[in-house]
């Protein structure tokens, strides 16, 4: 004769003693009641139950048969389908946002997983094994204290476009991102701009957090030991007053580095159900609507509901045009010409600040492409040269603001000189006999 195997948990094996010793008259109704945790009613049917049906009256009623919500096999292959035509290489996570969103499907996250794996669509990833002990560091406490800042080259587009730079700034103590954009690259011009437009929007952050990239940071062995060498975004910053920080490991700035991975994820494939293929409204989507999203879904509470952001000083205003270019130093030649990048330009005569010979000018490149030359934080006027100049002695010591209106008097030592030279120049046009 074949016997049912029955299984039982723990805790049902104890509960099965105790009834057992209720039923064996070991124990009265009442404590049998206070050892199962039960009321004296509930006991009393538990014992009925056993005395009914045996072991079997012990194990819940439910086990063995389907649950109330059970989800329709309908339903699931149907999601399955929509995963594999549109949601193949999604996350379970983001393929659950995206069934709600767009299919109207409400599935919990753990479903979602189960089916994609049970499908082989989706693989887990083993968990790391830590190879280095690192202790976190703890958030800053206000919004504005702290932008964590990197630039990514990735296939945001997939196979719709070629590889393309995404700049992003994330604030420390929230994890909010503060500005997305699409770039050419992570050189200075556009960095310049991205920095430009956020200070515009939501004023100067009290620090940066970046890595030691050549756009940042001068990594020469020398600039150690000469703390002058500084790079065009460091110079801007110094003037801004804006406190860079040089990351010694990518770790270290772990906040921007999870927030590409995540992006490397979630944009891309955001991108293409937005059907976006160019930057320009990749750009336009991410302002209007993906960073907001994006924010509601992932940024905490700070620790202080205070904004450190400063706002510009009058001063940061009317010069953020020049705070923003690439400034070198150029020197004056003896025919008041100027090289830059072999173009030429020519010192007009009269300028707001006296320049001579050999004076050091500083030369602006601004992000609309404009040259302004300036000394002593006055601008100079010029022209630029069509073809380098040709060499010309001249005597004029300098240029000067406004044409002297001082005439040498007629017994002025120069007056002689000239009248001298005069003469001999007359002498030596009479013919000799």
């Amino acid at each position: 004769m074949e016997q049912d195997i029955i299984t039982m948990t723990t805790q049902e094996a104890e509960r099965l003693t105790i009834i057992n010793n209720l039923i064996a008259k070991k124990i009265n109704g009442t404590d049998a009641a206070k050892q199962l945790n039960l009321s004296v009613r509930q006991t009393k049917r538990l014992k009925a139950r056993v005395i009914k049906k045996g072991v079997k009256g012990i194990i819940h009623k439910l086990r063995g048969q389907e649950g109330n919500n059970k989800i329709e096999k309908k339903l699931l292959k149907e999601v399955k389908k929509i995963i594999k035509k549109e949601y193949h290489d999604f996350g379970p996570t983001l393929a659950t946002e995206k069934l709600m969103e767009i299919n109207k499907i409400n599935l919990g996250v753990t479903t979602v997983r189960n089916l994609m794996i049970g499908a082989e669509i989706f693989k887990p990833k083993k968990r790391k094994q830590n190879q280095k002990h690192r202790q976190w560091r703890e958030r800053k406490e206000c919004y504005g204290e702290m932008q964590q800042f990197d630039g990514g080259y990735h296939k945001w587009f997939e196979n719709r476009n070629g590889e393309v730079c995404l700049l992003a700034a994330i604030d420390d103590a929230t994890g909010k991102i503060t500005k997305l954009k699409f770039a050419k690259n992570e050189g200075v011009i556009e960095v310049f701009n991205f920095w430009k437009e956020y200070l515009e929007a939501k004023n100067k952050p009290i620090a940066i957090y970046l890595d030691k990239f050549s756009t940042y940071k001068v990594n020469h062995k020398n600039a150690t030991d000469n703390h002058e060498l500084l790079t065009q975004f460091q110079r801007a910053c110094n003037d801004l007053n804006i406190n860079l920080i040089n990351a010694h490991s990518p770790q270290a700035k772990g906040r921007v580095e999870r927030l590409f991975e995540t992006l490397q994820d979630r944009l891309v494939k955001e991108l293409r159900l937005q059907k976006i293929n160019d930057t320009k409204t990749a750009n336009q989507f991410l302002e209007e609507t993906y960073i907001q999203i994006f924010n509601e879904k992932f940024s905490v509470i700070p620790a202080k509901d205070t904004n450190l952001h400063r706002p510009l000083t009058k001063h940061d205003q009317e010069n953020i045009d020049k705070i923003f270019s690439i400034q070198s130093v150029r020197q004056v030649k003896n025919d008041f010409t100027i090289q830059f990048k072999n173009l030429w330009y020519q010192l007009d005569e009269i300028q707001s600040i006296t320049v001579y010979k050999k004076d050091d000018v500083l030369v602006e490149e601004r992000l609309d492409n404009s040259i302004h030359l300036s000394k002593k934080e006055k601008y100079l006027n010029f022209k630029k040269l069509p073809a380098r100049p040709e060499k010309v002695k001249t005597n004029l010591i300098a240029i000067t603001p406004r044409k002297s209106p001082w005439i040498p008097p007629v017994n002025h030592p120069w007056r002689g000189r000239i009248k001298v030279a005069a003469q001999q120049a007359i002498i030596s046009k009479i013919p000799q006999v």
